[in-house]
């Protein structure tokens, strides 16, 4: 690809961000952050992804080749993705999943944080020379972010986050994030192009995002039962977090409003993990689905459900 191709791929992309959303094997094993404000230091974080497939040999080689994930584990069903031996991914199939409407509750995208400005370049980089088509991309004030989407449309974010002495926090604990354009011509210019082979050791899942069928409810669950923050309101959304994180879950119902739970069968979103670095925090929340009454089944450190909208939740400590 010629330097003309690149930019033009890049100004396409940039022009397309306000229509978008505001929406190789390393053989080293990932040790946790030692950095105590990132994302999964906080005493609540999201873990993993688990997507039900239809195709299920294109979208490994999707999540490998394009998102620079690696296979950590096979079974007859699925596999598990990850960087430096953390799994972060899970795909599986199902021949009798039905594709999920777009309205149907359920992932809106799961966020891949890299760890600094440098790998989120060479990640564009990467997409730029592979033509990688892009849906959005944005600056949030707290973070930088790209958007695309996987073969079935299952959405993706990749981001790096400014670091705190940069956010703005306002009265009430919240925390300030906007949607402004990102410039991507200057975040390919600054990157290496040394050849990407893959997600650098440090990227996890910062957070995910959701399609629900009503903000109250997603405040009630998020906050009322698992205890988290409500750290930014907008039209149709809220961003929860622990540890005054910006978020670890958002939710939204710009395209799911009033929509029924998700059906057992569908493609898409079958479940994620929230893990907690404090377990007196999941037992709180254990104590608060009892009392609602709310099916779960404990598996050694983990407790699992289904959450308000059909999406399968577990919860770990």
């Amino acid at each position: 690809m010629t330097d003309l191709d690149r930019r033009t791929f890049l100004g396409a992309a940039a022009a397309g961000i306000a229509a978008g959303r505001a929406g190789p094997i390393r053989a080293e094993t990932a040790p946790m952050t030692t950095n105590a404000s990132h994302a999964v230091a906080m005493p609540a974080f999201v873990d993993h992804s688990h997507l039900t497939v239809a195709d299920l040999p294109m979208l490994s080689a999707f999540y490998q080749q394009v998102m620079g994930l690696s296979v950590l584990e096979k079974s007859a069903s699925g596999e598990t993705l990850g960087v430096a031996g953390r799994p972060l991914l899970t795909l599986t199939t199902d021949g009798k999943a039905a594709r999920a409407p777009r309205n149907a509750p359920g992932l809106f995208h799961t966020a891949f944080l890299v760890p600094d400005r440098r790998e989120l370049g060479r990640w564009l980089a990467h997409a730029a020379h592979n033509n990688v088509p892009l849906t959005g991309a944005s600056d949030h004030l707290v973070s930088e972010a790209i958007y695309l989407d996987d073969p079935e449309g299952n959405g993706i974010e990749i981001y790096r986050d400014r670091d705190r002495s940069e956010w703005t926090y306002v009265p009430g604990g919240t925390v300030k994030m906007a949607t402004h354009r990102l410039d991507l011509q200057a975040l390919y210019d600054e990157a290496p192009k040394d050849g990407w082979t893959g997600q650098e050791n440090g990227t996890v899942i910062g957070h995910i995002h959701l399609q629900v069928s009503d903000i109250p409810e997603a405040d009630a669950f998020f906050k009322g039962v698992l205890g988290l923050d409500i750290m930014a309101s907008y039209p149709g959304a809220s961003f929860f977090a622990s540890g005054k994180y910006h978020h670890h879950v958002a939710a939204n119902v710009w395209n799911s409003r009033g929509q029924p739970k998700r059906e057992g069968a569908m493609t898409g979103l079958a479940d994620y993990t929230i893990r907690f670095n404090e377990p007196a925090r999941l037992d709180a929340a254990v104590q608060k689905l009892d009392g609602l009454a709310i099916p779960t089944t404990r598996t050694g450190d983990t407790v699992s459900l289904v959450d308000p909208w059909g999406i399968g939740l577990k919860l770990a400590a």
